[in-house]
């Protein structure tokens, strides 16, 4: 549409030269990255424009990731100036990237939380220190080491603390949150963060013993994507970075519904994995609500030390979880993994791969078998890539199918919540922050 012709009145919107003027709202402008088409429709309505000018501007901002209403020619002139008071453009680049000899890119993005007093709720605190039982049997390799793990305290046993916003503080703090961009061969994946830090508190994650400082929004999560150098080609999307998802359900469904939409990025829901500890309200509406991937962080099969490792299990057990897999029908195409870090002589032994097989017997299910990623102050070490091999191999005959995670990014801290750690220190010993 040239900026002379006038726009279709099929509606009783007035004519684009007749509206009245728009102000920005009292808030401050709207980020356009992150909207749905119903936040679209309502712009295009307060910018005098007509209803089918909602797609055209989501075609501007998730096809072409043009974010600038004066760039979007196919609107009228008036229109797009009315547009541009009302928005902002929601997409800030990387405020810094590493690369690895592997290839792996990890970027850090700055983000505005509010502050969070010291002793804000976490699901529980992690036990001070955990060390392992494990049982051996005439078919297992030994484990190197042995001894007693101590359960985590008896606050675990309350519910999850329900999913909020950082509470509201006349000081904004600067955090940063982490997305780790990983090609191989044909594939190009990028794992996203939903929080800035965590609440669950899982021994072994260098984001969990941040704490947690606050949600990341729409905008932000889709930021990540949008804001790298090789955003347009990337195959395959995972929320595996900072946080945990269903903690922050409403806004990762929204970030999903952007992606699969046709209005949206049109991917295919089979290109997009969230992963989980197990935070049950969440599970069941992505199940119901979305047709992505599902990961789940087992880590093991035996209640007490899962306990241990993440306190999650106090308040949503295995078999709750399980049961409620069980329950859903996830087709033909629609795949679920569980995540599994190896630690030496923890839970590495042949009596985890029975109670695995029994837990988990009928499920149609896949096993990611990961390398531990050492973080400072945690006394896990990793296992063997021996080890490795050896329970992947005892999971194949147990029928499940199971791979090795390659490690990526070691030495650029591709481990989550390590390297935003340590800019955040770097910066506040400089005085930056």
């Amino acid at each position: 549409m040239s900026d002379s012709n006038p726009p279709r009145t099929a509606t009783a919107l007035p004519p684009i030269d007749q509206a009245p003027a728009v102000e920005a709202p009292s808030s401050g402008p709207l980020p356009l990255l992150g909207m749905e088409l119903s936040n679209f429709e309502t712009l295009a309505k307060e910018s005098g424009l007509p209803p089918f000018a909602a797609r055209q501007i989501a075609k501007w901002v998730y096809e072409k990731r043009i974010f600038d209403p004066e760039a979007m020619t196919d609107l009228p002139k008036r229109g797009r100036e009315r547009l541009a008071a009302l928005v902002v453009s929601g997409a800030h680049a990387p405020v810094k990237a590493t690369t690895s000899r592997d290839g792996t890119k990890k970027y850090l993005f700055a983000t505005e939380v509010g502050r969070i007093p010291p002793n804000a709720p976490r699901l529980a605190p992690p036990p001070a220190a955990a060390t392992a039982t494990t049982t051996t049997t005439p078919n297992s390799a030994p484990p190197p080491a042995a001894a007693t793990f101590a359960p985590p305290s008896a606050t675990a046993s309350a519910p999850p603390p329900a999913s909020t916003s950082a509470p509201p503080s006349s000081t904004a703090q600067t955090r940063f949150i982490e997305a780790a961009y990983i090609p191989d061969r044909d594939r190009a994946t990028l794992c996203v963060s939903s929080q800035v830090g965590c609440k669950m508190g899982c021994l072994f994650c260098s984001t969990g013993r941040m704490g947690f400082h606050g949600q990341l929004s729409v905008q932000e999560i889709l930021n990540q994507i949008v804001s790298i150098p090789k955003s347009a080609s990337l195959t395959n999307v995972v929320y595996m970075g900072m946080g945990e998802p269903f903690d922050n359900l409403d806004n990762v469904l929204a970030t999903l519904r952007v992606l699969c939409a046709p209005w949206g990025f049109a991917w295919s829901p089979r290109r997009i994995t969230v992963s989980t500890v197990g935070v049950l309200p969440g599970l069941r509406r992505f199940l119901d609500e979305s047709e992505c991937h599902l990961a789940v962080s087992l880590h093991s099969p035996f209640h007490d030390e899962r306990r241990a490792l993440m306190p999650v299990e106090a308040a949503y057990a295995l078999p709750e979880l399980i049961g409620m897999i069980r329950s859903f029908d996830f087709g033909r195409q629609r795949r679920i993994s569980f995540e599994y870090i190896l630690f030496e002589g923890l839970n590495d032994s042949s009596r985890h791969i029975n109670e695995i097989a029994r837990l988990l017997n009928g499920v149609n299910c896949r096993f990611n078998l990961i390398a531990f990623h050492a973080i400072p102050d945690v006394p896990f070490r990793p296992a063997s890539r021996q080890r490795l091999e050896w329970f992947r191999d005892e999971l194949g005959r147990k029928g499940f199918t199971a791979t090795i995670r390659a490690s990526r990014g070691e030495d650029i801290l591709a481990a989550c919540g390590l390297l935003s750690t340590r800019e955040l220190s770097s910066r506040q010993e400089a005085g930056q922050i």
